[in-house]
């Protein structure tokens, strides 16, 4: 008999990911879902970094207090920390290209089980394919951890044998961190790190449809 589980809301999928993020890191937060990691750092001294030519961000400013002029590359405003700096965009990719950024977090359509990235789609026929910067930051940070819901709108797994989107880079992500799941990539497949209580192992496989060694 399967037991009742609890999926993580998006709070507390980024509080997952902020809990395993040490002390004096370098991080990049993708667009959207993992910007909200930067609101569950507990003031511990990690720095955040954006593409645009951001280094020690703060917290998302109160509504009413946004300062256009110094937005995210997601054009979202952010606060700026006491030490903070901003500076050129190709200073900033210099830091990711040289490896100065210890991890990135970023949103997919899907991640293989050995962790190829694919995290960009162009759906309209006639517009112009654009990766952007997430494929410098798969390859330059020292680390990429994935922050997503398992299952897409039509109940399909995001984790698969083969990616079937174009790829942002192969074999470039260590962790998937899911609404059910915390999963490592490895070049033998998937690893269970954790899952949510009442989630069986047999479950989570047939979700995913592919074997996770623990």
């Amino acid at each position: 008999m399967t037991m009742a589980y609890q999926r993580r809301t998006k709070d507390q999928l980024a509080a997952r990911v902020a809990q395993d993020i040490f002390e004096g890191a370098v991080v990049n937060l993708g667009f959207g879902r993992p910007t909200l990691v930067g609101e569950h750092l507990g003031g511990r001294e990690i720095i955040l970094h954006s593409e645009n030519g951001v280094l020690g961000m703060g917290p998302t400013p109160p509504p009413g207090e946004e300062d256009y002029d110094l937005v995210n590359a997601g054009k979202q405003p952010v606060t700026l920390l006491k030490g903070g700096s901003f500076f050129h965009h190709a200073d900033s990719f210099g830091m990711i290209r040289g490896g100065h950024i210890d991890i990135c977090v970023l949103g997919a359509y899907q991640v293989s089980s050995t962790g190829d990235l694919a995290n960009w789609s162009t759906d309209e026929a006639d517009s112009i394919p654009g990766v952007g910067g997430a494929m410098d930051l798969a390859i330059g940070a020292k680390q990429i951890w994935v922050m997503m819901e398992l299952l897409t709108k039509t109940g399909e797994s995001k984790i698969v044998k083969q990616c079937s989107y174009p790829l942002t880079a192969g074999g470039c992500v260590k962790r998937i961190y899911l609404d059910i799941a915390t999963l490592a990539c490895t070049p033998q497949g998937l690893k269970l790190i954790e899952k949510v209580d009442g989630l069986a192992h047999s479950e989570l496989e047939d979700l995913i449809g592919l074997s996770i060694s623990i």
